[in-house]
């Protein structure tokens, strides 16, 4: 009998763990319901760049702030300070050690930066040939390769737990891969319109037009 029970128990968990399998969404269908659902996004991340045998060479940490259409903050706090800002029509990038603000027009750079591509509005296919690519690390993982070849980005993965956005990838033109690790993450918060405005500190250089 308890033979039995354990067997019936077994069977049991197997099959919820099948059933919540089969209900959890693609990552093609999480990166729809991202694009079209989420409208502000906050969490903190972890970035770490990658080796050309995918061993880290550097960790960076720090804080985002998404609203769509293509306003963002995206904040570094460790190893260094930088701040990388849009309002939505400029893009903002202040090195606080180098006491440098570079500054140009959104759309000049829109996918050079992760948090541009992700405060993107509208349909993803759009500008990019998209593509399931399974699961992985109990995450639903969707390729994303632009259509375009002047964008700076070769490819770039996200991974989905339960349709919410835990992790993505970028491979960059030079072929140097990123991976980025989010936590805390928070969807459609408001989010105060200050995050999106940034005015250079007084004795900085400022390198582009304002």
């Amino acid at each position: 009998m308890i033979r039995r029970a354990i067997c019936a128990a077994l069977l049991l968990a197997g099959s919820l763990a099948a059933s919540a399998a089969a209900q959890a969404p693609s990552g093609v269908e999480s990166l729809q319901r991202f694009f079209n659902e989420v409208d502000r996004y906050t969490a903190r991340f972890t970035q770490v760049l990658l080796d050309e045998e995918g061993k880290p060479v550097q960790e960076s940490s720090g804080r985002l702030w998404i609203e769509r259409p293509d306003k963002f903050r995206w904040n570094y706090e460790t190893p260094y300070k930088q701040q990388i800002v849009s309002d939505g029509e400029r893009l903002w990038v202040y090195d606080e050690d180098l006491k440098q603000v570079t500054v140009r027009l959104l759309k000049d750079g829109l996918l050079e930066t992760p948090a541009a591509l992700l405060a993107g509005k509208g349909r993803p296919e759009e500008q990019f040939r998209v593509e399931d690519a399974g699961t992985e690390n109990s995450l639903a993982w969707v390729e994303l390769t632009p259509k375009r070849r002047d964008t700076g980005v070769e490819q770039v993965r996200l991974g989905f737990a339960q349709g919410r956005l835990q992790a993505f990838e970028i491979v960059d033109g030079l072929g140097q891969r990123t991976q980025y690790r989010l936590q805390e993450a928070v969807e459609n918060r408001p989010i105060d319109a200050a995050r999106f405005k940034f005015t250079p500190p007084a004795g900085v250089d400022v390198v582009g037009e304002m």
